[in-house]
């Protein structure tokens, strides 16, 4: 036997060592899905192209009942705790969420009517409150089981309801004023948004 045979063998062994750590590590970093309150979401997905990473899982709740509204998970092209950094970076983020309870659409519009009062002030923010009601007028009841999400990108936000594409918000301020209602500084619930940041 040659040198050239001891080099191949020894390289054969290198190798066999190199994919068998391969499949040692894969299933420690594969992705795992999160769950809170009997929902599942996925570590990682892609939009559009573009990965994302789950940011953080949270649950809103109700009332000093603490009923259950729905559970939310922010995507991020890269984690982030700082609600600040989120809401002016560029990058594209998304917001899926699953309803654990009825909502009737009177009840979701003030809601929404409230947290964009709360979150939306000068001079960080400034919607027009003639734009606020053309959305809210587009706000449906929701059910257990429903599921919503919005994509906002450069361009503006995507609005999706049980995988129907409801339109478009080009006006970048106002998809802002929208982030801001999750992550400003009066959020539905300081718990929903502790977790939506990577907390617990």
């Amino acid at each position: 036997m040659g040198p050239d045979d001891s080099c191949n063998r020894a390289g054969a062994v290198v190798m066999r060592r190199l994919i068998m750590a391969v499949f040692v590590v894969l299933p420690v970093s594969a992705a795992r899905p999160a769950v809170l309150d009997g929902v599942t979401l996925p570590d990682a997905r892609i939009v559009g192209g573009t990965p994302l990473v789950l940011n953080g899982i949270g649950l809103r709740t109700y009332s000093f009942l603490g009923i259950r509204v729905y559970v939310a998970g922010l995507y991020l092209e890269h984690r982030s705790s700082n609600a600040e950094s989120i809401l002016h970076s560029p990058e594209t983020k998304l917001l899926d969420i699953r309803f654990l309870h009825d909502v009737d659409a009177e009840d979701a519009r003030k809601s929404w009517r409230s947290a964009f009062a709360n979150n939306c002030r000068p001079p960080e923010c400034s919607v027009e409150q003639r734009d606020i009601e053309r959305f809210l007028t587009q706000v449906p009841s929701v059910h257990r089981g429903d599921q919503s999400s919005l994509l906002w990108t450069p361009r503006g936000v995507a609005v999706t309801f049980n995988g129907r594409h409801l339109g478009d918000i080009t006006d970048t301020g106002f998809a802002l004023a929208l982030l801001r209602t999750f992550l400003g500084p009066f959020p539905p619930t300081a718990r929903l948004q502790r977790e939506l940041l990577g907390g617990e």
